[in-house]
């Protein structure tokens, strides 16, 4: 996410290095290149322009104190401008209200706006305990009803039945009633998009609004779309009145302009964005974080959120207890970590959210995606219990028959056995009250030899 803008920005700090303080003359190759970034990174034109005068106008003449470098100090004025024109603090939803608070879904069709109604579901019953239902009123697209009850059984959620014959209003009316009777919290109501904006989709739509009288109405927009998503939103917000914004399909988005343009532009914070295609892919917007991600300073916050969430803590716990007694790493232990990375959004997701990482080679991340993960799982899945408890066992033939059953080449299972025989060291180095002989190799820079595994 962001690696554009973030790699541009980043050589621009880089540039601005023995000055002892902010003037109108060293900062103007800095504030061109951070124009020529944000463009790049297709932010609406009138956002970069007011953007931009405001950094020149909280910069210049600000001393460089003696903790910061010159360009560290520019930075902490383009953060904090970031900040603010992504709406400084994450807006939570508003469902104060009698239940069930009804969340109403617009956007435009292929913006993800199905899938994000499942992904919500799943985020309001696991992180905030409610109790949720939801229902279809997409009468046009064969598949859309079904494609929402399934997501809504994968998800544990209520799903209220609806059929491709029945007025889109009846529909949502009809299911307000019963999330009432079921004492229901929330019913998120999904609507028909279109390929482009039409009086007929906004006329319907306006009249499911009336019916229900949502406490919530979202905007659900593709931010690969760039500002195009910016200008969408504002003439979805004439028509109806948005609450909010959720962006999807983040992950995929190397630009980042629509995170950028859209508080400024429609004046509707952003509540949510689509990190992935999982249904635990959704994360509430927090600008701060956000921007830290697009300096390069990573976002250690989300990433601890994550694991706190994602990870399985008994079998962390067990993992533990293993280690500490000596017992050994085996490749079921390199497979279960593996899988645990995999939920926290796989490696691009925890990249992401490192900080510093986006000063790696390209060549590193390169080499550092979940296709390798995957890759990985399939080798150990194609070993016998006993090779994965005794991968010494693993000779040629062995060899053969793995990589022939996980569609793989030999050299792939030779870097696999490579890989955890260098970890397995690892393990039995903090065993051996080795930890703060490695913690210093890595604050050092040092990486575990080999580096990671993958």
């Amino acid at each position: 996410m962001f690696e554009g803008l973030s790699d541009r920005l980043a050589s621009t700090v880089k540039r601005m290095r023995g000055q002892a303080r902010l003037t109108e003359e060293n900062i103007q190759d800095a504030l061109r290149e951070v124009r020529m970034a944000l463009l790049e990174a297709d932010v609406a034109l009138p956002v970069v322009k007011d953007f931009i005068n405001r950094v020149r106008e909280r910069a210049v003449g600000q001393e460089v104190i003696r903790s910061l470098t010159p360009g560290q100090a520019f930075i902490k004025v383009v953060n904090d401008e970031l900040v603010a024109i992504m709406g400084e603090v994450n807006e939570a939803l508003a469902l104060n209200v009698q239940p069930p608070a009804v969340v109403l879904m617009a956007g435009l069709q292929g913006a993800g706006k199905t899938t994000t109604v499942g992904k919500l579901a799943r985020w309001l019953r696991s992180e905030r305990k409610k109790s949720v239902m939801v229902v279809s009123c997409d009468v046009y697209r064969p598949a859309a009803i079904k494609q929402l009850e399934t997501l809504a059984n994968e998800v544990e959620v209520e799903f209220f039945p609806s059929r491709g014959d029945q007025d889109p209003v009846d529909i949502a009316r009809a299911a307000v009633e019963h999330a009432r009777r079921q004492h229901k919290d929330v019913l998120l109501v999904d609507t028909a998009g279109r390929l482009h904006i039409d009086a007929d989709m906004m006329t319907e739509i306006q009249r499911i609004h009336a019916a229900v009288n949502p406490a919530e109405t979202l905007f659900v927009v593709d931010s690969m779309t760039g500002q195009d998503a910016a200008n969408t939103a504002k003439a979805f917000d004439a028509a109806l009145p948005l609450t909010g914004v959720i962006l999807t399909k983040a992950d995929g988005d190397a630009r980042g302009g629509a995170a950028l343009s859209v508080r400024s532009i429609t004046g509707k914070p952003i509540k949510f964005i689509g990190v992935g295609e999982k249904t635990r892919a959704l994360e509430p917007f927090h600008p701060e974080r956000i921007a830290s991600r697009i300096l390069g300073m990573g976002d250690v916050v989300s990433l601890v959120e994550e694991a706190q969430r994602s990870l399985d803590q008994d079998k962390a716990e067990q993992f533990a207890r293993k280690i500490k007694k000596g017992k050994g790493f085996d490749l079921a232990d390199l497979r279960d970590q593996l899988e645990q990375m995999n939920k926290m959004g796989g490696i691009g997701g925890l990249m992401d959210k490192l900080p510093g990482m986006g000063q790696l080679p390209a060549a590193v991340k390169n080499q550092a995606h979940d296709g390798q993960m995957r890759r990985m799982i399939a080798i150990i899945d194609s070993m016998t219990p006993h090779e994965r408890r005794f991968p010494d066992v693993i000779k040629g033939s062995r060899k053969r028959r793995i990589a022939a059953g996980s569609g793989t080449e030999v050299q792939d299972v030779n870097r696999l056995l490579k890989q955890y025989a260098q970890m397995s060291k690892m393990m039995k180095k903090m065993t051996k009250g080795g930890m703060g002989k490695m913690m210093r190799a890595l604050k050092g820079g040092g990486m575990p030899p080999g580096g990671m595994p993958f």
